[in-house]
């Protein structure tokens, strides 16, 4: 997901698309661990999006205050 579509989400939607990402980061991580995945790059770019949508909840938490 990118940071121009991660602007465009409600603060609900950031909440959502956080707790989806985390669940599909930890099935990933699973199924790794049992059978080594084809694209095991996977589980870095869903690190990272949960890495950019908590940014942009902070971010709007600051601009708030």
């Amino acid at each position: 997901m990118k940071q121009v579509d991660i602007k465009d989400l409600s603060v609900e939607d950031l909440s959502e698309k956080i707790a989806e990402q985390k669940e599909a980061l930890a099935k990933i991580k699973l199924s790794h661990s049992v059978s080594p995945l084809e694209n095991p790059m996977q589980i870095k770019e869903t690190r990272r999006t949960v890495a950019r949508l908590n940014t942009e909840i902070r971010k709007r938490e600051l601009q708030a205050k």
